[in-house]
């Protein structure tokens, strides 16, 4: 028994009691605070947050996508985006673009410079999953992943499927 989770399968599982729940949730929150402490750290460095760091990390994943796109992407208000792109505009970190369709439409793309730190923070985020997934092996890995897709909303999974076919 690991962490008060009997070692069980199946339809045993269906029937966690509150306190194991309780002990999942606990686990998820200590686990994005170390996922997030390497990029808070260098972020910090430069003045930036956590919503910088999302953003760039979407734009990245998809150059020239719309502000709408990654406000739905993010599921943030227009203003909260605007502050955190303005900010990143201005330093040189994201460019926009007017598009080319519809010039209301603005693109976004990372600079070399938003480039750089994208990889940063990314490789300090890839370097702690890497360790965490090697500890676990890949049946817990597999099942880890489950378990973050099952917890997804429709919309968000909309989302996380587009990434993963560009991944592809």
């Amino acid at each position: 028994m690991a962490d008060g989770l009997p070692a069980q399968t199946g339809q045993s599982l269906l029937f966690l009691t509150d306190e194991q729940l309780r002990k999942g949730i606990e686990a998820m929150f200590f686990a994005y605070r170390g996922f997030t402490a390497d990029p808070d750290r260098i972020l910090a460095e430069k003045s930036y947050g956590r919503a910088h760091h999302r953003a760039i990390h979407f734009i990245h994943r998809s150059p020239g996508t719309t502000v709408n796109n990654l406000l739905s992407i993010l599921g943030v208000t227009k203003q909260s985006l605007n502050r955190v792109l303005r900010t990143l505009i201005d330093d040189g970190l994201v460019a926009s673009s007017v598009g080319k369709k519809d010039k209301r439409e603005r693109h976004l793309h990372l600079t070399p410079t938003g480039a750089a730190l994208e990889r940063e923070l990314s490789n300090a985020q890839r370097d702690r999953m890497r360790s965490a997934y090697r500890a676990a092996g890949p049946v817990a890995v597999a099942g880890f992943r489950q378990v973050l897709e099952a917890m997804m909303d429709e919309e968000t999974r909309h989302h996380y499927e587009a990434m993963k076919e560009r991944a592809e």
